[in-house]
């Protein structure tokens, strides 16, 4: 458990350098792919030949005798709802950091980005529970609440259930939002509500994973610990089929993920914990970008 100065320290620290990677790349990118909810109206001009007479304000122009049209702008302000996996096999990383470590990153990185672009942020942390939820809001104080509670928060649950963390979501946001779904999807059963809430809002799943989980290496007896369960077992790792059946359930897992990500037509960001993510999330806006 990180003491009150080591927390701090830490966001202060996540604070400087993702909002440095928000100025220099992603700013700019996030307004451009992540566009308002509509059209709204800004003021009023006299008739110009080429102007859409659907936009006349018949008011306006009976008052003054000669023909007025609205103008409208976009309406930028959004709602960015950020739903962070907390459970067990989220503490996990065979390198420098967690993958709930680099979740507080990138959590830190997009409501930056929602902050500069005057959106509003929110967060729900889920294990097998909803285990807090941070309505959207604005501003800086919220955004370092946002990452500290990421950072940490110690939830009573270790297992994950996406299922319930996107029925949650979706009973709670009312309004289309940017959802990202931070996970590293070890866990089925929420293809049916992935799809409503696909619908519903502009969701992003986020995948972490750490190279240990794709890669068992023979290391000879093993005392492996459930992060999820708390069960404890050794594991012969020299053995072939041992490891065989290991990356199939980690297989498993994927193969289930991206078919339903795909079949939803869905977005995802992969990122891995022994390489940077600035290239995997300045991919994913150019191509979200390519797409308007």
């Amino acid at each position: 458990m990180l003491t009150t100065k080591e927390l701090l320290k830490q966001v202060r620290q996540i604070e400087i350098k993702t909002r440095g990677l928000v100025n220099e790349v992603f700013s700019g990118e996030y307004h451009s792919v992540f566009k308002g909810r509509g059209m709204e109206f800004s003021e009023v001009r006299e008739y110009q030949i080429g102007d859409d007479i659907r936009t006349i304000d018949w008011n306006v122009t009976a008052r003054f005798g000669h023909p007025y049209v609205k103008i409208f702008e976009e309406e930028r302000e959004l709602t960015v709802m950020l739903l962070v996996d907390m459970s067990g096999s989220m503490v996990f990383g065979s390198l420098d950091k967690t993958k709930q470590q680099i979740a507080a990153e990138l959590t830190a990185i997009l409501a930056f980005s929602a902050m500069k672009n005057n959106d509003k942020v929110g967060l729900i942390l889920f294990t097998e529970n909803i285990e807090k939820f941070v309505p959207p809001r604005k501003g800086r104080s919220h955004v370092l609440r946002i990452i500290r509670e990421v950072l940490s928060f110690e939830p009573e649950g270790n297992k994950t259930d996406i299922k319930g963390a996107l029925e949650y979501f979706n009973h709670t946001i009312k309004k289309k939002s940017i959802a990202f779904l931070v996970s590293d999807f070890f866990d089925s059963d929420y293809e049916k509500i992935l799809r409503i809430a696909g619908k519903k809002h502009d969701l992003i799943g986020i995948v972490l994973r750490d190279p240990r989980e794709q890669d068992l290496i023979d290391a000879g007896l093993v005392k492996f610990r459930d992060a999820e369960t708390g069960e404890v077992r050794y594991v012969d790792t020299s053995n072939k089929t041992v490891r065989e059946n290991f990356m199939q359930k980690i297989n498993n897992y994927e193969e289930r993920r991206k078919s339903v990500f795909l079949s939803s037509r869905l977005d995802t960001i992969m990122i891995n914990t022994n390489t940077s993510y600035i290239k995997p999330l300045v991919e994913f806006f150019h191509l979200r970008e390519k797409r308007w």
